[in-house]
């Protein structure tokens, strides 16, 4: 029958040693780091992310302008094959007018399944050219949960990373204090044996 003494690494007993008491407080730190640290590390970064995104988002804002255009041009028989979730577009004449610059026809990005005739909003930039739209709050928050999901897995990697190097470390230092404790004591041990018998 098998016995668990719990906490023996913390009480004093002449069966542990430095390397006991280590492991000990490394399990306490590491748990500390998985349940507060890793999740704190991910939010942190997460945040940044957010703000960063926000930022990117802003400014493309800033740059670009969303118009609505008539679809003139020929569309596609048969609309693009979706793949994955990204919704397809194809390129085609589009025409619109602006109160100061008057009438304008260029080619823009139109969503798959677009029809001649019909009305649609497309993003240019500052030289007209056709430009996928800013990034959206779904956007900037798959990115920041994203990010911070990774930051939160890098850091739960890292810590048990550390964690298994110091067991490592502390089972060979372990290891090495029991062969020395073997060599003084297995003289006296093998000599009691032998005048036993």
């Amino acid at each position: 029958m098998r016995t668990r003494v719990r906490g023996w690494r913390w009480r004093r007993n002449p069966l542990r040693r430095r390397s006991d008491v280590v492991e000990a407080w490394t399990t306490v730190v590491v748990a500390v780091l998985l349940f507060v640290g890793a999740p704190l590390a991910g939010a942190l970064v997460g945040w940044w992310a957010h703000e960063q995104a926000r930022t990117v988002a802003a400014s493309a804002r800033a740059q670009r302008h969303s118009v609505r255009v008539e679809v003139v041009g020929r569309t596609p028989e048969a609309p693009a094959t979706v793949q994955g979730s990204r919704e397809h577009s194809y390129r085609v004449s589009v025409r619109w007018s602006d109160p100061v610059t008057g009438p304008h026809t260029t080619e823009a990005r139109v969503p798959a399944g677009t029809r001649r005739g019909d009305k649609v909003d497309v993003w240019f930039d500052a030289r007209d050219r056709s430009v996928p739209p800013p990034p959206g709050e779904t956007q900037i928050w798959q990115h920041t949960i994203t990010i911070g999901t990774c930051a939160a897995g890098g850091a739960v990697a890292v810590v048990l990373l550390g964690h298994a190097i110091v067991r490592r470390v502390a089972t060979n230092h372990r290891l090495g204090e029991w062969e020395r404790e073997w060599a003084r004591t297995e003289p006296q041990w093998t000599r009691r044996q032998a005048g036993g018998t």
